[in-house]
């Protein structure tokens, strides 16, 4: 009896699945088709054996390239090693990719089958595995496949955008197409405008030309020496212009209505502004082209390189032909006919197109489309796999073959392949320096231009964000000044500033008599060098007994400076001596009248 294990890979982890013994597999395959469906039949026939969840998504993507790469990754290795029985002759391991398969074999010494009964099992095991597995849900499951297939995709499809050479593909077929169309449309406006003016097909050949001009003639007989400028204009011609204007007057086309005009002349506009884009979509081919593949399209030029690539499918497969493929590319029809009639095979496909072939002698043609299909599998190797693209090598090469073409020619000997590829690689070098000096140039532009950007921005929402708080500040000054005005009010008072100031009228809390405020008075004359130890005294008082002794002057000082230095007294101490300083000056004048 074989024991039959099968390995099922899911996003969540790897799965490891038992079926019932039997002494053939195949017997099984009718028995697992019928009860794929119905889960409890399918539980009699499959029992999970082990299940190894993922770590991470990160550890999924790593074993989901592993199994598609077809190497044998650590956590499968460990899984099989665990859980499968040591007798390896007696184990048999079905797997869904033989490529896996074969791995598994070579590496861990596990017989692998795949396909027949495996498929089937595969298949109902991916229908019921959230059943199987204990706490994973179908929403789940569904979830991990959809992460790990969205991550894997982007991994796979990783490249640089201006190196995409969908873009080629896609151009050049549309480039084909529209030959096919305008060169369609063309003739039937021949066709149609010919009823009217037939001796115009003869004397244009371009359908684009044809095209514009039955747009700016309409009806022949409107046509004059006023219009001969606008006539050689487009025509570039001015013998054909002329030749025109002369068949236009002994025609021998029908009259036409100027419904039948209106629709020719709409039809013809179309047909030029499609040969207008024709022209856009030739100038946009080539700049891809430069950018992509500018080796291949400098050797044999843009539309046949750009040809070569959408036959290829891609650059990249371009670069895996070898030469002798890229020879007949293009040839398929030929080359099978030759094979199976035993006659000639072609000798060159879509290279034709090139100038080289055309240029060559009938019995060297053959020599030169080999020769150039060589050098166009080395254009295409080195525009694919090389960092910076570069046009030298499309150059060198297309020298060498020019070398070769008058060698055939002449008999002059060419240049061997070797020193051409050592200039060429010097060239390259210089231009890949170059080129890499300017990308930086252009990263530095557009990084400053980004500082410039975000500074802008963070100077915009600074200003917007200290608007409200420079108001809060505006208001919390008005009371600080007049803070700071009430200490500027004491130096006043204590006889520091302009006596000129006016005193606000203290309310007068205490009265003295007069023989007191006399007495004191004559104390204050009699001892004018000692200094009266008060702690206030007016302005006014100073001023009055400034003129009548110096030494009066040298004791007001010393007053000034013993103000400044004792505290501000209190508000009824200073009251009384206002009041009594004005009653003293009173008696004072009085007494010197006396």
């Amino acid at each position: 009896q074989v024991l039959l294990h099968v390995l099922f890979e899911h996003a969540v982890g790897y799965a490891l699945l038992a079926l019932k013994e039997v002494e053939e597999i195949s017997l099984l395959q009718p028995q697992v088709e019928e009860s794929v469906l119905n889960l409890g039949k399918f539980h009699n026939i499959v029992r999970l054996v082990a299940f190894c969840p993922f770590a991470s998504s990160q550890v999924a993507l790593e074993n989901a390239n592993a199994v598609s790469e077809g190497v044998v990754h650590e956590d499968l290795r460990l899984l099989l090693e665990t859980h499968l029985p040591s007798k390896k002759k007696k184990v048999l391991l079905g797997v869904g990719d033989p490529k896996i398969g074969a791995a598994i074999q070579e590496e861990l010494g596990y017989n692998c089958q795949t396909g027949g009964v495996i498929a089937e099992i595969l298949r109902g095991v991916r229908l019921h595995f959230h059943n199987l597995v204990k706490g994973l849900t179908d929403l789940s499951a569904c979830k991990a496949q959809l992460g790990l297939g969205h991550s894997y995709s982007r991994a796979k499809v990783k490249f640089n955008v201006n190196r995409v050479d969908n873009m080629i593909i896609q151009s050049i077929s549309l480039l084909d197409q529209l030959d096919k169309d305008i060169n369609t449309f063309s003739m039937r406006v021949r066709e149609w405008y010919g009823y009217h003016f037939p001796e115009l097909v003869k004397i244009i050949n371009d359908n684009a030309t044809y095209c514009r001009l039955a747009q700016f003639i309409g009806n022949r007989r409107e046509l004059n020496e006023e219009k001969l400028e606008k006539l050689e204009e487009l025509t570039m011609d001015g013998a054909k212009a002329k030749a025109i204007l002369d068949a236009s007057r002994s025609s021998m086309g029908m009259d036409i209505s100027a419904i039948d005009l209106i629709n020719i002349e709409s039809f013809s506009s179309r047909v030029v502004s499609l040969s207008e884009y024709r022209q856009s979509l030739h100038t946009y081919l080539r700049s891809k082209m430069s950018q992509v593949a500018p080796s291949l399209s400098a050797l044999i030029g843009e539309a046949v390189g750009a040809r070569l690539i959408a036959h290829a499918g891609s650059l990249t497969n371009l670069a895996k032909y070898p030469a002798s493929t890229v020879q007949i590319l293009g040839a398929e029809k030929a080359l099978f006919r030759a094979l199976k009639t035993r006659g000639n095979t072609p000798k060159y496909g879509l290279i034709f197109h090139s100038t080289f072939i055309g240029r060559a002698a009938a019995k060297n043609k053959g020599r030169i489309s080999r020769y150039l299909a060589n050098k166009c599998s080395i254009a295409s190797r080195i525009d694919c796999f090389s960092e910076v693209p570069t046009s030298v090598f499309g150059e060198k090469l297309r020298e060498q073959v020019e070398e070769r073409l008058s060698f055939y020619e002449t008999g002059e000997i060419p240049r061997k392949n070797l020193d051409v590829m050592k200039e060429a690689m010097v060239q390259a070098e210089e231009a890949a320096a170059e080129i890499t000096r300017k990308l930086e140039k252009q990263e530095k532009k557009r990084l400053k231009k980004e500082k410039k950007r975000l500074a802008a921005l963070a100077l915009a929402s600074s200003e917007n964000s200290s608007s409200t708080p420079e108001e809060c500040e505006e208001t919390s000054e008005k009371p600080k000044k007049k803070k700071k005005q009430k200490p500027q009010e004491v130096p006043q008072e204590n006889g520091m500033e302009d006596p000129s100031i006016p005193f606000s009228k203290p309310k007068k809390k205490k009265s003295f008599s007069k023989e007191e405020l006399m007495s004191s008075d004559l104390e204050e004359t009699a001892g004018s060098t000692s200094l009266p130890k008060r702690k206030k005294s007016s302005p006014k008082e100073e001023t009055v007994n400034e003129p009548e002794e110096a030494g009066h002057r040298s004791g007001s000082k010393k007053k000034r400076k013993f103000s400044k230095e004792e505290p501000v007294s209190s508000g009824p101490e200073e009251a009384a001596g206002k009041s009594s300083s004005k009653k003293k000056k009173k008696f004072h004048k009085a007494s010197q009248e006396d």
